[in-house]
């Protein structure tokens, strides 16, 4: 009958966005030993044969005897249930020193007036005790299910034993910053115990169980870890071991020669809220989230930031990808912008960055470097009502691929650009690359060796240079070679005032310059059509509303002048 245990001991989760105060468990602790198995077995065969006029063998099993082998116990969150030992330790008012031992103290000689204590064996240890988890390891941690000889902690677990995890231990009398001596080279025992752990604000408690022989109650050897319950503010409740749930008991082995055999039912017996409880506390939730909604509103405002009429605003948050095909290993990336005519950006906004070095990885058959590096830029865009340029340009961003060995050799693996796109959104931009090539077994020689290799001057000459005046740019005679690819991802977000102007109208309009306040000819030629359109959709509204015969003659008429 002993063969089948419950071998899952491991902790359980739970989430609830009920009060933990609300939360009742029902522990049931049974002795299987020799006589109380053969007299469960002695009183089944009994009950089997009732009727054939069988008597109940009662001799077997006394009152006292049951009460002493089993105990079924409920106990609330951090209910205190006081053991044998603390009703004798806290009887004597000379041990108590602090407020907390004033009142068990009070709460022991309320409890020797009344009947006495409702618990005989199974107790609890709440989260304000001065109880440390100092247990034995191998209570908890076995193939015995809950206890084993073989077993022993290792020697982290018998140092974290001896630190205290409540955050109320860790409070200091002021709650103060020190403003002296903040590092402390020289720390002792009890700094380290105090100071060296990561706090938690969890609250724990421990449903313990005496299970020393009968009358040697009350003896600190004897208490075992039944079961362990914490929990946080945010409704998370840790529970180890796990609630039976309608599966076979959990089995503890106590230690000494006896070595006695106990049965664990533990068993959650929370009342379930009723339908309307439900319904009022999603209500109550629903009430509290459209109240913090108002505040956020209320600190945000109701006024947007927009930028002066005839003004676009350009955000864009970039991120540089990867880099593939390159020669040279340990690559890193250079880049600028550069703003055309009529852009201009904040005097804080920086305009160039570099990306850290990146080692690059075999994907297939290329080397791939994974930069991951973030950037954002800003731009405003003045639109003029007298422009030499019929389309305005967008800025370029113009970035240079270099390489950096071991021996502090850096290498020019390429240069390229790319074009801000004119769309709002997200875009995944490659761009390939090239870098100056110069002929001969000296330049390739110089590049494997010490490093360099010829640059540009003018990073805008991978584009059309600044300085170019001219119709025409010739490259002739100047040798490059194609080298890798940048990839980019860049997210591009334009605001203007007459986007919400637009959006109000409902308008249609495919280019962004032409609702930068109407100055060019376009918009001009769009207003003209929006004007055409509204008037032609009249006269088709009156024609509508006129009569059929009047409509008739007319047509008549038209057909007998254009014959």
């Amino acid at each position: 009958m002993a063969d089948f245990w419950n071998t899952d001991t491991g902790e359980a989760v739970y989430r609830s966005r009920d009060a933990v105060k609300n939360l009742r468990v029902k522990v049931r602790l049974e002795r299987v030993t020799s006589t109380a198995a053969l007299s469960h077995h002695l009183q089944q065969e009994v009950l089997s044969q009732q009727d054939r006029g069988a008597i109940e063998l009662e001799t077997l099993t006394s009152q006292g005897q049951t009460g002493d082998n089993e105990e079924e116990l409920e106990v609330g969150w951090q209910e205190k249930l006081f053991s044998e030992y603390e009703m004798e330790l806290f009887q004597n008012e000379a041990a108590c020193q602090t407020p907390l031992d004033r009142q068990y103290h009070t709460e022991v000689k309320a409890l020797k007036r009344a009947k006495g204590r409702r618990n005989h064996r199974v107790f609890t240890y709440t989260d304000h005790d001065r109880y440390t988890n100092c247990l034995p390891f191998h209570q908890m941690h076995s193939s015995d299910v809950l206890t084993t000889t073989k077993s022993s902690p290792t020697f982290l677990a018998e140092r974290m034993a001896s630190i205290r995890h409540r955050w109320q231990d860790r409070r200091t009398m002021d709650s103060s910053i020190p403003k002296t001596k903040i590092i402390n080279w020289e720390p002792t025992e009890e700094f380290v115990k105090n100071s060296h752990v990561v706090n938690n604000a969890m609250q724990t408690m421990h449903i313990m169980g005496d299970l020393g022989p009968p009358g040697r109650l009350g003896r600190k050897e004897n208490e075992y870890l039944l079961c362990t319950i914490k929990t946080d503010g945010s409704g998370t409740v840790v529970l180890k071991p796990d609630f039976n749930k309608g599966r076979e008991p959990y089995r503890i082995v106590t230690e000494g020669e006896r070595r006695e055999v106990w049965r664990l039912t533990v068993e959650n017996i929370s009342t379930a809220m009723k339908p309307e409880e439900t319904d009022r506390e999603q209500n109550m939730y629903k009430d509290l989230y459209a109240r913090h909604k108002d505040y956020l509103n209320s600190l945000v405002g109701q006024d947007f930031e927009m930028p002066p009429v005839g003004i676009l605003r350009y955000f864009m948050n970039g991120e540089i990808v990867s880099a593939q095909g390159f020669e040279y290993d340990n690559l890193y990336i250079h880049f600028f912008m550069e703003l055309p005519n009529n852009w201009s950006s904040l005097p804080f906004q920086s305009l160039s960055g570099v990306t850290q070095t990146c080692r690059t990885k075999t994907q297939g058959k290329e080397n791939v470097a994974f930069f991951s590096h973030p950037f954002s830029f800003e731009a405003f865009y003045m639109s003029e009502k007298e422009s030499e340029e019929p389309v305005p340009q967008w800025p370029v961003l113009y970035f240079k691929v270099l390489s950096l060995d071991s021996w502090q050799r850096y290498r020019t693996e390429g240069y390229g650009y790319v074009l801000f796109p004119a769309i709002p959104g997200n875009h995944k931009v490659t761009c390939h690359t090239w870098r100056p090539l110069q002929t001969g077994t000296v330049s390739a020689l110089r590049r494997f060796f010490i490093g360099g290799s010829p640059e540009l001057e003018d990073h805008s000459y991978v584009r059309i240079p600044g300085t170019f005046k001219g119709e025409r740019l010739s490259r002739i005679g100047f040798s490059t070679e194609t080298t890798g690819s940048v990839t980019f991802n860049l997210h591009c977000i334009q605001q203007a005032r007459s986007f919400v102007d637009a959006a109000m109208l409902k308008k249609r309009r495919q280019k962004v310059f032409d609702q930068l306040g109407g100055f060019s000819q376009q918009g001009a030629v769009c207003t003209i059509m929006e004007a055409f359109h509204r008037a032609r959709r009249k006269m088709q509204d009156a024609r509508e509303s006129l009569p059929r015969d009047l409509i008739n003659t007319t047509s008549q008429l038209q057909i007998e002048s254009s014959t």
